[in-house]
Order: C-alpha cells, then structure tokens, then sequence
C-alpha cells in the first residue's frame, strides 16, 4: 500500500450466502473527490461502513491515513473525518442549531462555529426552527453541515444529494468544490 489517503485492496464483506462487497481496491490520494456510483444495492454504503470502522471486513484490508481500520490507531484517525450517512435522523423537537450543538459536543469540537456551518449549506433561516419542520432536503443540508462540523479532512457523504433540488445540488458541489480547493478529500456515492 502506497501513500493514499484511502487505499482498500481485496475488500469483502459477506453477510452468509449474500456477497455485498466482493474484491474492491482503490485508492483516493489527498484533496481527490472520489465518487462510488452504482445501483441501489451494489454495496456502496456497506464499503462506507467498512471504511469508517462501523462493519468488519470479511477480508481484505483498508487503510486511512496509514492506519488499518481494524488497528488501535484509527480511532485518533476517525476525529478528521466528517461522516453524512445515507439516511440522516435527527431530533426532532431540536432546532437546527441545537442539533449542530449537541454533534459539535459529541465530537468535541467548539460548537461557536455551528451557526456559521449552517449558513454554508443554506440553513441560516432556519437555525432556530425545530427540525421536526424541515423539508426532506433541509434535514440532508442539515445532516451535510453535521459532517462539516470541526472542518474535517476527509469527507465521506452518502447520497448526499437525496432530497435536494437542483439548485440545492448545485450549492453541494459547489460548496464541495471549494473543500477541495481547501485540501479536504472527499468520498461520496451515488445511484444516479
């Protein structure tokens, strides 16, 4: 394995007779946004899972930064990465500010910097309504600024766009495109 931020090489996850992931390598160098596109099912979100330390491998071997996921050091490696799930879920009776708040306080960063992440993703309007209000595409702005909370290095967003518009597609990327422009490696799948 070479100086990738992401390197996987044979990655396979079997849950019984079903072959979820079976054989993927790749490598993701730093500052590279990175897309896994395929069909619902093809087994990108359980890749995701594998990567982020949340599902062991069945074999193979994935690295980030260096450190094995399944290795005692990934856990400091896991604190500059910022995480968008394909299916976001959220307090509802939080607004969404406290809902940043209380994402800053799980991974202890200062959460003085919440009400600037949600007016990146287009949310400041709506910082101070509870979430059980938001649009389906409100709560995935909300669940992208959740990832960006403590300015990670490394990104990895699930269907990131479900429930956008098209204008906000267009704002994700670019505000992706200005990550990348910063350094900020980005992983992200898609079925379309």
């Amino acid at each position: 394995m070479g100086a990738a931020v992401i390197e996987a090489q044979g990655v396979v996850k079997h849950y019984g007779e079903v072959h979820a992931v079976q054989g993927v390598d790749l490598a993701v160098e730093s500052g590279e946004v990175f897309g896994l596109i395929g069909h619902n099912g093809a087994g990108k979100s359980t890749l995701f899972k594998m990567m982020l330390g949340l599902l062991p491998l069945t074999s193979g071997d994935i690295r980030i930064r260096g450190e094995p996921v399944r290795g005692a050091g990934f856990r400091a490696v896991r604190r500059a990465i910022g995480y968008l799930p394909e299916n976001v879920v959220f307090y509802d009776n939080l607004t969404g500010l406290e809902t940043l708040h209380f994402f800053a306080r799980l991974k202890g960063v200062a959460k003085g910097g919440c009400a600037a992440v949600l007016e990146k993703v287009g949310l400041a309007h709506a910082a101070h309504r509870r979430v059980r209000g938001y649009s389906k595409g409100m709560r995935q702005r909300l669940g992208f600024a959740q990832a960006l909370l403590g300015s990670p290095a490394l990104l990895f967003l699930d269907e990131p766009t479900n429930g956008l518009d098209p204008e906000g597609i267009r704002e994700f990327y670019a505000i992706l495109r200005e990550l990348k422009a910063q350094g900020v490696t980005a992983l992200l799948t898609s079925h379309i």
